[in-house]
């Protein structure tokens, strides 16, 4: 798939063809799928038709041999039934357990690459190819700003444009605050 990606985005140029980058996005060096599995917070992201303007998002990913599974769940508001979609996916060879693609069906599939983990697995990011989306995750829905903004620095410090990530509301307290979905 990364050869046909390649010539496709030689041949019609990195704005038409969505994965195609001139700098790769740099992996983690390791990721621990026993430590980084089970449930985690959507604290931020780059928002998209899927995840735009849900509140309470978060998603439990599970791992047996090379294969995952991603349960998102996120509301319309706090109180609503959730949106809850199911994502399976495989392990990239080579990374280090810090990419796999993931998709709701074959042949749909996604890349899910893991930029950064604290040692301690509480927080981490997860980018795209494009630096089009990405996410700033935690076991916690609470996230204190030097820790946030920390972490969009981390963001920025790989290419991305840190201003375009809105918080996504854990509590009714956070809807409408500035810097929020």
């Amino acid at each position: 798939m990364k050869p046909l990606r390649s010539l496709l985005c030689a041949v019609f140029g990195a704005a038409a063809i969505t994965g195609c980058s001139n700098q790769p996005i740099p992996l983690a060096s390791h990721v621990d799928l026993d430590r980084y599995s089970g449930h985690w917070f959507i604290i931020a992201n780059i928002p998209y038709f899927a995840e735009r303007g849900k509140v309470g998002s978060s998603f439990d990913l599970a791992f047996q041999g090379d294969k995952v599974t991603d349960i998102y769940t996120g509301y319309k508001s706090f109180g609503d039934k959730p949106s809850v979609f199911t994502l399976h996916g495989k392990m990239d060879p080579g990374t280090n357990n810090a990419e796999w693609h993931e998709g709701p069906f074959w042949p749909l599939s996604f890349p899910y690459p893991i930029v950064y983990v604290d040692p301690d697995y509480r927080t981490a990011l997860v980018g795209y190819p494009d630096r089009k989306y990405g996410w700033v995750l935690a076991r916690s829905p609470e996230m204190d700003d030097a820790t946030y903004n920390a972490l969009l620095s981390r963001f920025a410090a790989i290419g991305y444009d840190a201003s375009q990530f809105r918080r996504v509301p854990q509590t009714p307290a956070e809807i409408g605050q500035s810097g929020y979905q």
